[in-house]
């Protein structure tokens, strides 16, 4: 199964997102959407799973949960927006994983910072950020990922630079 994943759209997606995201099966988007309409748009172009993030209200946050856990090809995944990575992770996200059990993949957003790595202290979950895909942010270069899952585990990982955060493309 082939996935694109995306977070901090903030309101503006980049039409290049259905280019490179057309041979995957879905799209995950980890939180702060920023509207209705771009929430639409993705749903119309491939199955999508997401949640909200801080900056979504009203419908959004209404519709979408806050945290989404699910199994894909026999891979654990949960995805929230907050959630920070391996040895600085948000104290509701390290209650979670103490209470609740690990996933094979934790997904967020939140920092606009690209990060994937894998977490020793957590039987080696993998957490994946994918940056920020939007206008919005302090970051410097809009991002995405694109992967796949095979028996359980994520593989091919890539890396997909979409330009300068400031760019009108």
């Amino acid at each position: 199964m082939k996935i694109g994943l995306l977070s901090d759209t903030h309101g503006f997606l980049d039409e290049r997102v259905f280019e490179y995201f057309k041979d995957c099966d879905e799209v995950w988007h980890a939180g702060d959407i920023g509207d209705w309409e771009l929430l639409e748009q993705l749903e119309g172009f491939k199955p999508l799973r997401a949640v909200y993030g801080n900056i979504d209200g009203g419908k959004l946050r209404q519709e979408l949960p806050e945290d989404l856990f699910f199994e894909v090809e026999g891979l654990k995944v949960w995805m929230t927006h907050i959630g920070g990575y391996p040895g600085k992770y948000a104290a509701r996200v390290r209650n979670i994983l103490k209470s609740q059990g690990v996933p094979d993949l934790f997904i967020c957003g939140h920092s606009h910072i690209l990060k994937v790595m894998a977490d020793p202290k957590f039987g080696n979950m993998l957490c994946m950020n994918p940056g920020a895909a939007g206008r919005h942010g302090f970051h410097k270069v809009r991002t995405l990922l694109r992967f796949e899952v095979n028996a359980g585990r994520p593989e091919k990982l890539e890396v997909i630079e979409l330009g300068a955060r400031s760019a009108l493309k």
